[in-house]
């Protein structure tokens, strides 16, 4: 594949040549996340295309170690992973058949699995990353602890390749769980939240919650717990409720978003303490034992914003049809945090030319 990276590097110094904007794109499944590219469509020379630079570069299944080319399928490594009994344990959403691993730590975004497992961020080992120059450098590596200072590949997780191109990626992996059930209870959105705080305070093994419906309305709470048989039968008497007959159906709708609720427009995405009581914005979806509130029925951007920020999270504008042209998708950072994140770009990509205001509209 030596030829393949060789051409992207290529790309990247003929754009950087002519001050062109380089758009990145894996399976471009992940188009509607972040603010819009403009143009829309691209032109085939703004697109630098990852998808043919794939494969697994090193698996080693008794270390928990996986390095992977950017461009490899998500379907491709949870196969590899599978053989083995192992998995990426934040849940990644598949949004199709075409999502690349690479998409996925760009994008930053986690599953389910999140509220027990960690985010994606925490199984980044190391990252190789094609900058502006058309040179390829080498961050972190394949074990848990290799670097002093600024660890750049985690902070790589979820920068939307604002500061370049993910080239290849080292991630940890972890055993499947011996044995998992759901189940489902009828109860309202406070009645949820009590039962999130005290689950959080009992040695319950749950790795995925999720409460749908109304506020002031009995909803459906749905509880996922993973461990050995012994662990699952005890935490099943202390959950309660009935069992979820197609588990995998319904925890794969949430992590792959085609669960009914991802169907409205817009959908604002709230990060918050999983302390924080309802929120009273309609239809709500709650993951994360409360730490992750869904929501579409948002009178005021700016309310709810000032209201989140407040209670210590965040909001984005997750998936929308259209939106005022002065409305950030990302809630705006706190000046000491933009300044790094604007000081590492013009370090990485001083000609600015990597996916410009895909992660902040001023650069």
């Amino acid at each position: 594949m030596e030829f393949v990276l060789s051409d992207l590097c290529q790309q990247v110094l003929a754009a950087r040549g002519a001050e062109r904007p380089v758009y990145i794109q894996g399976g471009g499944t992940k188009r509607f996340y972040g603010a819009g590219l403009d143009p829309d469509p691209l032109p085939a020379t703004a697109i630098l295309d990852m998808s043919g630079y794939t494969g697994i570069v090193n698996y080693q299944p008794s270390e928990l170690v996986m390095t992977l080319r950017a461009g490899t399928l998500l379907a491709d490594v949870e196969a590899a992973l599978d053989e083995q009994n192992q998995m990426l344990a934040f849940e990644p959403p598949r949004f199709g058949p075409a999502s690349t691993i690479g998409g996925c730590i760009a994008s930053g975004l986690s599953g389910p699995r999140r509220m027990a497992a960690g985010s994606v961020r925490d199984f980044v080992l190391g990252a190789k990353l094609l900058d502006s120059s058309g040179e390829v450098l080498n961050f972190g590596g394949e074990v848990m602890k290799n670097v002093a200072g600024y660890d750049i590949s985690r902070l790589l997780a979820g920068s939307m390749g604002i500061f370049g191109a993910l080239i290849e990626v080292s991630v940890k992996v972890v055993p499947k769980p011996f044995q998992e059930a759901s189940f489902v209870l009828d109860v309202t959105e406070a009645q949820a939240l009590k039962l999130f705080g005290a689950w959080r305070g009992l040695p319950i093994p749950i790795t995925a919650t999720a409460w749908t419906g109304e506020p002031g309305q009995v909803g459906r709470l749905h509880v996922r717990v993973s461990g050995s048989e012994p662990a699952v039968s005890s935490a099943a008497q202390r959950v309660g409720g009935e069992v979820l007959p197609d588990e995998q159906a319904f925890w794969s709708s949430l992590r792959d978003q085609t669960h009914e609720f991802f169907q409205q427009r817009p959908i604002w995405r709230l990060a918050v303490p999983p302390q924080t009581p309802a929120l009273d914005f309609g239809p709500t979806l709650i993951e994360w034992n409360g730490g992750l509130r869904w929501v579409s029925n948002v009178p005021s951007a700016a309310n709810l914003r000032d209201r989140i920020a407040r209670l210590g999270g965040h909001a984005t504008l997750y998936r929308y049809d259209s939106k005022a042209a002065d409305l950030p998708v990302f809630h705006p950072l706190e000046a000491g945090l933009k300044n790094i994140s604007r000081r590492l770009k013009q370090e990485l990509d001083p000609t600015g030319i990597f996916n410009p205001k895909r992660l902040f509209p001023d650069f």
